[in-house]
């Protein structure tokens, strides 16, 4: 008999073993539940034997988690510029070419590109030290401990010295995706719609145990080598070391040279797309040779030496069963096709939007017409119109409803537009869109207030209103179908949380009209409180940088409506902060009253990241260009309008090279003509 610490490592070098054959290589040598045992095996050893516990036996279970925390990422994770079509593809090619002023054929690396969640893994001295999401590029989300759960994601790297981050993407194999599924019909739990849906909610889940569940899986494409300890000179032999430390590496992978090449096996890929074991949308072309790529740059937003080729949205045909409507939380009721489900894109698609009563007459279809489905961009499903067959008997002309299918109120055209409205502000669609929305991620993020458990507080009532959130009692949530004690209290302590967000946060929750993030954060950075706020004349809220009569009407008008008075009293009753947190400038204030304009790509800084560079030197930086505008930076493909406005009203426009030069003093060397 072997003595338990002995067993321990056996079974990790099986597990790694077995893991290895599955994930990377395809080929398993044992039956899932021999795997299976193994996993349990260690897992009881180690409860028995707590001394034996190893990070490594994470892969297969993980202690509960916290909120997730920010992370810088060592190097901006960039984005890709997409081209859609073969012309396309070739203009990019010759850019790179000209670039280096090539006379020799050009080695191209061409993968799938996989559509999954993008991923940076970190790792010092061959440990797995951290892993994030992309986020904004610059920052993302904490997701160490969920991936440390991902069974072909290697907790070491054996050999590896300095400081290294892994990117890739977390994605679900086809297979895996319809073996998930299938486990939460069983449960009665929710199916998700596609693999990458489900992998990204798989992995940002609070509680590591629910992502080690799902069979998620990571592939890598690059490597990014901190301390330069490498000295590899091509793309090619970077994959083949991140093949040797465990890692997966697209197998469909392949560098070939010539543009003519490169194109014929990115529209491989294409015709194939189907036939891989995972969902791709595109192929991602790189150089090979990275001192070509270093010689190219990137600009703000992308390499340079790099482009995605996204598909065409693929297109289905499938029959139009009715055509309803629903009410969002601002009233507009839209028009959406209920269709015999098809598989569109990867998706099981069964209903599609037909946007408003204009384009349902447009595109003439009817119930029962056999239509063609697209999903349009890979996100939203669409009706493209009918395919009217000659001679087919087709029913009458669909006509758009009078009355709100909800609340039975009036649906009302306003003026002339396209969209149709429900006029009655008491319809429980709006009421629940209204709260669906302000606990969305773009709001106030009340984790587990979704639009099912919204509709469930608002049956029971015990809400009617946002603001009835802040009073929910646990005992009672507890004793509804679907909750219990610990759900109940999670749910109170994140809405809990949220009475601590910033008035910025509230604004754009309320969901006033024309208010988005970007004018809810001037606003509560002029007031800082919402009593200020809700307080000033017309003409004070006009007078804020960027916003506009439009939104300064909307705003006045929403803080003297009877209704949003008694929500925003009920709020500060129920503790909620109502403030906008003051941050005391630690940078001189270069820009102290000036408004600054940014249009087009800044090298060195996101759109956010230059507006809060100009707002944390006292400045503004409004969307528009106007006769109060001190001067407009002009970046890469700056607006045409913005440019246009600042020349006619005399505003000096200056160039992105002399940001820096603006942000330091507050002046400027030169202007652009």
């Amino acid at each position: 008999m072997s003595s338990p610490a002995t067993r321990a490592d056996e079974l990790r070098e099986l597990i790694t073993r077995h893991s290895e054959a599955y994930f990377i290589h395809d080929e398993p040598v044992v039956p899932d539940a021999d795997y299976d045992a193994l996993v349990r095996e260690l897992r009881e050893l180690e409860g028995a034997h707590p001394e034996l516990a190893s990070e490594d036996s994470q892969r297969v279970g993980a202690p509960a988690s916290t909120v997730f925390s920010p992370v810088r990422h060592g190097e901006v994770m960039l984005s890709l510029d997409n081209v859609f079509d073969v012309e396309e593809l070739r203009a990019w090619s010759q850019r790179v070419v000209k670039g280096l002023a090539s006379t020799s054929p050009l080695a191209f690396s061409v993968e799938p590109k996989i559509d999954g969640l993008a991923l940076s893994i970190t790792y010092f001295d061959g440990q797995l030290v951290q892993a994030a999401t992309r986020g904004d590029g610059r920052v993302g989300e904490d997701v160490t401990d969920n991936v440390r759960t991902i069974a072909n994601v290697p907790q070491v790297l054996r050999g590896a010295r300095g400081t290294f981050e892994i990117r890739g993407e977390v994605f679900l194999a086809k297979a895996d995706f319809e073996t998930l599924n299938e486990t939460q019909r069983a449960r009665g739990a929710k199916v998700f719609a596609n693999p990458r849906n489900a992998a990204a909610g798989s992995l940002r889940q609070k509680d590591p145990a629910v992502s080690a569940s799902r069979p998620l899986s990571f592939l890598a494409y690059q490597l990014v080598d901190r301390d330069t300890t490498l000295s590899l000179t091509t793309h090619r032999a970077t994959l083949d070391l991140l093949a040797t430390w465990g890692f997966l590496v697209a197998p469909e992978t392949l560098v070939v040279t010539g543009v003519d090449d490169m194109i014929g096996r990115s529209t491989w890929f294409e015709v194939h797309r189907h036939d891989l074991t995972y969902d791709i949308d595109g192929t991602v072309i790189k150089l090979d040779d990275l001192a070509s790529r270093a010689a190219l740059g990137s600009t703000s937003r992308a390499p340079r030496w790099a482009v995605a080729r996204k598909f065409a949205p693929e297109e289905r045909t499938t029959r139009l069963k009715s055509i309803e409507v629903s009410i969002g939380r601002t009233g507009r009721a839209t028009p959406y096709a209920v269709l015999e489900p098809v598989l569109v894109a990867g998706s099981r698609v069964a209903m599609a939007t037909l946007h408003n009563e204009d384009q349902v007459r447009e595109k003439d279809v009817r119930p029962g017409d056999l239509v063609i489905v697209r999903k349009a961009g890979d996100v939203i499903p669409e009706v493209v119109g009918a395919v009217v067959v000659r001679g087919e008997e087709r029913v009458a002309p669909w006509i758009f409803p009078t009355t709100c299918p909800d609340c039975g109120g009036e649906l009302r055209r306003r003026d002339e537009q396209s969209d149709t409205y429900c006029v009655n502000p008491a319809c429980p669609a709006q009421q629940m869109q209204k709260i669906v929305h302000f606990a969305s991620r773009g709001a106030l993020d009340i984790e587990g207030l979704g639009e099912q458990r919204v509709m469930q507080l608002l049956a029971e009532g015990l809400i009617g209103d946002v603001a009835d959130l802040f009073t929910l009692d646990p005992e009672i949530l507890a004793r509804l179908e679907g909750f219990g004690e610990l759900s109940a209290n999670a749910l109170v302590k994140a809405i809990d949380t949220a009475r601590t967000a910033t008035l910025s946060r509230i604004l754009v929750g309320l969901g006033i009209r024309h208010v988005g993030p970007v004018a809810a954060r001037e606003l509560a950075q002029r007031f800082v409180t919402y009593e200020a706020l809700a307080a000033a004349p017309l003409e004070d809220l006009e007078a804020v940088e960027g916003i506009g009569p439009v939104i300064a009407q909307s705003v006045y008008e929403y803080a003297r409506d009877d209704e949003a008075r008694d929500r925003m009293v009920k709020m500060k009753v129920a503790g909620v902060a109502l403030v906008q947190p003051v941050v005391l400038a630690t940078i001189e204030a270069t820009l102290s009253g000036r408004a600054v304009v940014v249009t087009g790509a800044v090298e060195g800084y996101s759109r956010d990241e230059a507006t809060a560079a100009v707002q944390a030197r006292g400045g503004t930086s409004p969307g528009s260009v106007s006769t109060k505008t001190y001067c407009v930076v002009v970046g890469e493909a700056p607006g045409a309008s913005k440019v246009t406005k600042a020349r006619d009203a005399g505003v000096p426009m200056i160039a992105a090279s002399g940001f820096e030069e603006l942000l330091m003093t507050g002046t400027w060397s030169a202007t652009l003509e």
